[in-house]
């Protein structure tokens, strides 16, 4: 499984940016897509995951409830996460991640794929 991210950049505060991560090879095999985050000095964390099921069951970190939005498209193997309301503590790595866990986990430890990253930085 390759995952490829995209759409970072630069946005004042307030500002939206939509990141995409394109799935490709045994995808079959995956049942999880989500978005974690790393900033300088701080561990990787969770951000939002959805399922790849007819259910589409997701979940989100507290601190992105409301602003963030993740959604998928399923002919394109490609999942998406609308930031909206961005702020400055939402700069970081943004990295996508897939795990066959059926279950839109949480944990990083569940995720056995991994993305290389796009840089969001909020800042005016």
């Amino acid at each position: 499984v390759q995952l490829q991210a995209s759409g970072g950049g630069l946005v004042q505060p307030g500002g939206s940016l939509r990141l995409s991560c394109a799935g490709s090879g045994s995808i079959f095999d995956i049942n999880s897509m989500g978005w974690f985050r790393q900033a300088p000095g701080h561990e990787r964390e969770f951000v939002a995951t959805i399922t790849r099921d007819d259910y589409g069951i997701t979940n989100y970190a507290d601190s992105v409830k409301g602003r963030f939005t993740i959604y998928r498209d399923d002919a394109k193997s490609t999942v998406y996460l609308q930031m909206n309301s961005l702020k400055p503590e939402d700069t970081a790595l943004y990295l996508c991640a897939a795990a066959r866990a059926t279950a839109a986990p949480i944990q990083k430890e569940e995720y056995g794929y991994w993305g290389q990253g796009t840089l969001v930085t909020v800042s005016s």
